[in-house]
Order: structure tokens, then sequence, then C-alpha cells
């Protein structure tokens, strides 16, 4: 394996990084807005409440988005494998 096929696997993981963790971030990025605007609006300023609803909307996104994943992950095995046995 050359130093240009190392790059493209490297930007290709990379990639797949920001595939996977982008859509589970901006769950949970939505739901720490409304909670922070709900906070506002309400001046209830508990620290704590912010947690819990975050980290359930990000398990339930995993769980839903979690075949997808897998998919993507796949794929990307797949292609390494190939390039491992392809020399």
């Amino acid at each position: 394996m050359n130093q240009n096929e190392l790059i493209d696997v490297t930007r290709e993981a990379i990639m797949l990084i920001i595939q996977i963790g982008t859509p589970v971030m901006m769950v949970g990025l939505i739901v720490g807005v409304a909670i922070a605007l709900l906070q506002a609006l309400t001046q209830v300023q508990e620290m704590t409440l912010v947690f819990v609803p975050k980290i359930l909307a990000i398990f339930a996104a995993i769980f839903v988005l979690l075949p997808s994943f897998v998919v993507l992950l796949t794929d990307f095995m797949d292609k390494i494998a190939d390039r491992i046995i392809g020399g």
C-alpha cells in the first residue's frame, strides 16, 4: 500500500466518522437548544434538567439510525477487504 492509497483510506474513514456522528450530534444539539429555550421561558434553572432528555434522545437516535450505520460500516469494511485482497 503506497502513500496515496493510505491517504485515500484515511480520507474515507474520516468521512465515515462524520457521516455516522453528524446525525447523532444534531439530535443532541436540537434537544439541547429546545431544553435551553424551555428553561429560559419558564425560568427553571436546573442544571441536570438538560442531560436526561439529551441522553434519551441520543440513544433513541442511535437506535433508529443503527441499521444505516451498519450498512455504512459494512460497505467501508468491504472496500478495505477488497484492497487487502487486491494487494
